[in-house]
């Protein structure tokens, strides 16, 4: 297995992401600063690198390890740090948008960039909502674009891993009194839009038993690529 979002992780902390990574981070193991995000990974399965993506697991509690679930590194995990869970994802790729079967969001509602200013109130809307691991500092992974209602951020969506090739769609999310109003779906189509316009192709991972965030992508052009596993360490 060697395509780069086979190990996107490694691949985005030791290329064009390169620059995020802990300076405790080395040629055996890497850790994406913790105020960024909660990414860690090994090169290999040799004791080595597992020696040290346990020292960095141990510096750098909190940690999180996304792999491809049937590739060799599924089961490479710190030495004697209890994980808290396993989750199914599904990677799914896009290279092509489909058109929209209905107008995506109300066509009065602006999507904008989301700036510093917007930092609480980003990290606060992710908090409420879950949409997958986000830190006080996530936004620096973006940019990130969003839709506001009297000044107050009530969707957003934005990028997060980088690879050869592919940008990763993420951050999705939508306050809960303003759901059902294809907020989710233009936003993801302004940020899809733009990568496509760059010459890449998006990426993103779901939970793999949320069969309706799924087909909600499907929609929009993506295709599952490869089921991965998500593996959460102990704080």
């Amino acid at each position: 297995m060697n395509h780069p979002l086979d190990r996107a992780v490694w691949n985005a902390l030791n290329t064009r992401l390169s620059a995020f990574a802990t300076t405790t981070s080395d040629a055996r193991a890497v850790r994406i600063d913790p105020e960024v995000g909660v990414f860690l990974s090994a090169a290999d399965a040799s004791p080595e690198s597992r020696a040290r993506l346990t020292e960095l697991a141990r510096l750098h509690p909190g940690a999180g390890m996304v792999e491809r679930a049937d590739g060799p590194m599924a089961d490479v995990l710190p030495e004697g740090v209890a994980v808290v869970s396993r989750i199914g994802l599904m990677q799914m790729t896009s290279t092509a948008l489909k058109p929209a079967l209905t107008p995506a969001g109300p066509s009065d509602v602006a999507i904008e960039a989301l700036t510093e200013a917007d930092a609480p109130a980003m990290l606060a809307l992710a908090l409420l909502t879950r949409p997958g691991p986000f830190r006080s500092k996530t936004r620096e992974l973006g940019p990130f674009v969003g839709i506001k209602q009297d000044g107050e951020l009530i969707a957003m969506a934005g990028r997060r891993l980088r690879v050869d090739g592919f940008i990763e769609l993420s951050g999705v999310c939508t306050h809960p009194d303003h759901r059902g109003r294809g907020y989710a779906a233009a936003l993801s189509r302004a940020v899809v839009g733009e990568i496509h316009a760059s010459g890449e192709a998006a990426f993103l991972h779901a939970f793999a038993d949320h069969e309706a965030t799924i087909a909600f992508y499907r929609a929009l052009g993506f295709e599952v690529r490869a089921p991965m596993v998500y593996t959460i360490l102990a704080d």
